[in-house]
């Protein structure tokens, strides 16, 4: 449990208006259904809007014109963004004490910052440079010629290969691997020649990977992730990839080599994205839909092959009258072959 914030500490951190008793502890920020005594929850959703007089929790991030006489509320434009702020303010981050162990492993001529976080079974290779401030998790490998910006955490296991770039505050979870070879192979499904992947990953500033996220090395020049993209786990990146700032990657998604996302896009989880292809900006994608060719800026897209996303739920829509409107053809066809055979008799 943390150490608590009056209702009105936590109201002017998140910009919102406190309605009811601006003095009552927050010590937690728990779902609708968890929350009790000295939490903060919150109702983004116009659907749960009925679980207001039913939750326990001591107060609630509602919307604007959101009403009750018996709970203390804070009003904001943003229930979830102010619940994430309000998460900031009552969960500060973990101090990582700065040190380097003596159970990890540096070559001589790599570059540390100042008042990085080293644990023990990390290796840094040769001419690599870790940043100021940053953290590396135990079995963090950090390879030849490869860079860390400032204030970035590698938690544990992940692999960055020779020469690949990350920029400053970025997050790289478990398992991650930053410029594993491309899948390029001359000649497939004969002798299957392995084309030397020469190329880097450069990822930029303020970008979070998901555990066991794999992004490979172009084939050649680099595979980029631009500033401030957030990716999901279990997402395969393919070579000379870019994926343009701020662009969100969920899950078990997979895009296939040299395609280009632009800023602000949205891949859904489990869609899956052929090579050579470019997205908009402001493109969203649906889970589990496969994109075949270029999609235009400021588009929704959904299913496989793609379509748009108002087109997919129509075509969804039919789907369960499918037996009944097979039924009726044959229905009909039958007719109609019995009128063109009575029409025939008739020339006779």
């Amino acid at each position: 449990m943390t150490a608590g914030k009056q209702l009105r500490e936590i109201a002017k951190y998140v910009g919102g208006t406190v309605v009811g008793d601006a003095d009552v502890l927050v010590c937690n920020v728990r779902g609708i259904d968890e929350a009790g005594e000295g939490d903060l929850t919150f109702i983004s959703n116009p659907k749960y809007r009925n679980r207001l007089e039913e939750t326990r929790a001591s107060a609630v991030l509602v919307s604007p014109g959101v009403t009750s006489p018996y709970k203390n509320l804070i009003l904001t434009e943003d229930p979830y963004s102010a619940m994430a702020m309000a998460l900031d303010l009552l969960y500060p981050k973990e101090d990582i004490p700065a040190g380097i162990s003596g159970d990890a492993f540096i070559e001589v001529d790599a570059e540390i910052g100042e008042d990085v976080a080293i644990y023990p079974g990390v290796y840094v290779g040769r001419r690599a440079r870790i940043g100021r401030g940053t953290v590396l998790y135990p079995g963090v490998i950090v390879c030849n010629d490869a860079t860390v910006g400032e204030d970035s955490i590698l938690f544990p296991n992940v692999v960055m290969y020779k020469g690949c770039r990350v920029g400053k505050r970025v997050i790289l979870h478990a398992g991650v691997i930053v410029g594993a070879d491309g899948f390029g192979f001359a000649n497939p499904g004969a002798d299957n020649r392995k084309v030397l992947q020469v190329g880097i990953v450069q990822i930029d500033d303020d970008v979070e990977v998901g555990a066991n996220t794999t992004i490979d090395r172009g084939t050649l020049g680099k595979t980029w992730i631009k500033r401030g993209v957030k990716i999901d786990n279990l997402v395969q990146i393919a070579h000379n990839v870019v994926i343009g700032e701020n662009s969100i990657i969920v899950a078990q998604v997979g895009i296939s080599g040299s395609t280009k996302l632009g800023e602000s896009v949205i891949l859904g989880g489990q869609a899956g994205v052929v090579g050579h292809i470019t997205i908009g900006d402001h493109v969203m994608v649906a889970a589990q839909s496969g994109v075949h060719e270029d999609v235009p800026p400021d588009q929704i897209v959904s299913g496989t092959p793609h379509m748009p996303h108002r087109n997919w739920l129509r075509a969804q829509a039919c789907l369960p009258k499918l037996p009944e409107m097979r039924k009726t053809v044959n229905s009909l066809l039958k007719r109609v072959a019995r009128l063109e055979e009575e029409a025939e008799n008739k020339k006779r």
